[in-house]
């Protein structure tokens, strides 16, 4: 009889792994391990810079176990490490083989970087340079203020192309082509209720940008932040970036200050500009009268 019964419970769990197997066959992917480890990795940021399993499982809603397992496959290939003491994990040094991967494919973050230190310098404000990446607006260079209350603008972080100084200084000026495809697909929404959100209003304010060659906004993307923004063309009077200096609302309310800065930045655009073999003539005319600005 318990022949019977042993035999009868391996059949049992025979039968059970077997419906595991099945339905774990049938509800996963490829990429389910994938787009898992990208959220493990994108739950850390500045302001938590030490996260540990069960925080992470907490958060994200996976098993500790799995979390746990994720994490030291991320560790073998060094995109996390932990702390020995605490157990904790924190990003690894892998990201900066990939932050310069990232500036050699905009070389101007590289000539960008001694003007980026002296306008930091004479503004005490944050300054970030950024580019368009399909239909956002990218920072790939950012010297950071170092005053006690200032504004941060991480190298990656990213932004519609309405919302925010940056934003809209690469928007604005863009070729027409590129202006006209934006403007006719975009969706627009309120991220803050500062954001532009009617196509109308964010066709004038672009060209109010172009007419007087600098971009600003007040807490249109990140609410208490100011901001203010100014082209770069290179040698073939092409837009290559946009220099930016992101400032906290107190001080940006403060007209002096914000026009002294907006002297300043002006002139570390046109400098930079020149060291990439910008001239006026080689920009000539660049609005059609099909723009999407009329």
């Amino acid at each position: 009889m318990q022949k019977s019964l042993d035999k009868n419970l391996k059949r049992l769990a025979d039968s059970l792994n077997k419906t595991l197997f099945y339905i774990m066959k049938q509800n996963s992917s490829p990429h389910t391990a994938v787009e898992k480890a990208l959220e493990i990795l994108l739950a850390f940021d500045a302001e938590v810079p030490l996260r540990g399993v069960r925080d992470l499982s907490a958060q994200l809603g996976y098993s500790p176990a799995t979390v746990q397992r994720i994490l030291k496959t991320l560790k073998a290939y060094g995109f996390v490490t932990q702390d020995e003491r605490t157990r904790s994990y924190r990003l690894g040094g892998v990201y900066y083989r990939f932050l310069r991967t990232l500036q050699r494919a905009h070389p101007i973050a590289e000539a960008a970087l001694v003007e980026m230190q002296h306008l930091a310098e004479s503004t005490r404000e944050t300054v970030h340079l950024n580019v368009i990446d399909g239909d956002q607006r990218l920072c790939i260079e950012t010297v950071e203020s170092l005053q006690p209350l200032k504004a941060s603008m991480p190298i990656g972080s990213r932004s519609p192309l309405f919302a925010g100084a940056s934003s809209k200084c690469l928007l604005a000026f863009s070729d027409d082509a590129k202006i006209d495809a934006y403007l006719g697909a975009v969706t627009l929404r309120a991220i803050t209720p500062n954001t532009i959100a009617r196509i109308g209003d964010l066709r004038r304010a672009l060209v109010q940008i172009r007419e007087q060659g600098y971009a600003t906004s007040q807490g249109e993307h990140n609410p208490g932040l100011g901001a203010l923004s100014v082209p770069v063309f290179n040698h073939r009077g092409i837009l290559s970036a946009a220099l930016s200096l992101a400032i906290p609302e107190i001080r940006f309310a403060d007209s002096a200050h914000r026009q002294y800065c907006l002297a300043e930045l002006l002139q570390s655009a046109r400098r930079l500009a020149t060291e990439m073999g910008y001239t006026p003539a080689a920009r000539g005319p660049r609005q059609s009268r099909k723009s999407g600005l009329k």
